[in-house]
């Protein structure tokens, strides 16, 4: 097994098609989109075919898909890829009682219907206001993923963590609806601070055995994507965690 690497982790790098020549030198040949490298998936895809690089997974904004679905379909066929996932929502779009999150939760369904008609895999991917209790004391995702009964998660274990929840208890709770599992560590306190607070794979504080462990045990199915949300060095930490997956992943068992 080895982990694709979310391309938001790179996107300092100046020259995005000259950086998938590198990825295979990492040790990473599978990669995950988002709007940034979207801009001509045609010559993208070409420069992934020619260095032996494929993307199973990317996400795309809920507001594009429900502004022009085919459009996002048209990236998708492009890039080959098969698990889409909406990955955010600016604060002030946020909502801030039960029932707007429900209101969410089907809007997030309707799309994954229409993505399921093409054989196309969505799902939900998390930051940590998903995890902070609303007035009535639930949880934002728990509210998602049963009001949106057809999505999958793409799980990202330390924004759970960063939200105040324990991780190994979601993927237990919802093993069944993961379908990736976003890799990052949480560097120790007041360390790191201009990469804000996040580090390489297995530099950091998440006991990352037990989680894979975890993740293991609740599907066989899934996608690991390493992810560092402000790399100083973008491509030594992607070199540098690959390996450390690679590691880990060997030293633990399904």
């Amino acid at each position: 097994m080895t982990a694709a690497l979310q391309l938001y982790s790179m996107r300092d790098c100046a020259d995005q098609i000259a950086l998938l020549a590198q990825l295979p030198n990492l040790g990473i040949t599978k990669v995950e989109g988002y709007g940034g490298v979207y801009g001509d998936p045609t010559a993208y895809r070409a420069a992934m075919d020619a260095n032996g690089i494929s993307m199973p997974s990317g996400h795309m904004g809920l507001s594009d898909i429900e502004a022009d679905f085919e459009a996002t379909m048209g990236i998708v066929d492009t890039l080959g890829i098969t698990r889409v996932f909406a990955p955010y929502l600016e604060e002030e779009d946020r909502p801030t009682t039960t029932d707007g999150w429900a209101d969410l939760g089907e809007r997030l369904n309707a799309a994954g219907k229409k993505y399921a008609e093409r054989g196309i895999t969505f799902g939900w991917h998390n930051h940590d206001f998903e995890f902070v209790a609303l007035a009535d004391g639930s949880a934002p995702m728990d509210i998602l993923l049963e009001t949106a009964p057809d999505i999958t998660w793409e799980a990202d274990l330390a924004w759970i963590v960063r939200g105040g929840c324990d991780p190994i208890e979601y993927i237990q709770r919802y093993g069944h609806r993961l379908s990736a599992i976003h890799v990052k560590d949480i560097a120790a306190s007041g360390t790191n601070l201009d990469e804000d607070g996040w580090s390489d794979l297995s530099a950091g504080t998440m006991d990352w055995a037990a989680l894979l462990q975890a993740c293991r045990t609740a599907s066989n199915d899934l996608i690991y994507t390493l992810e560092h949300d402000k790399p100083s060095d973008p491509v030594g930490y992607a070199s540098r965690s690959a390996a450390a997956f690679k590691t880990l992943w060997e030293n633990t068992h399904g």
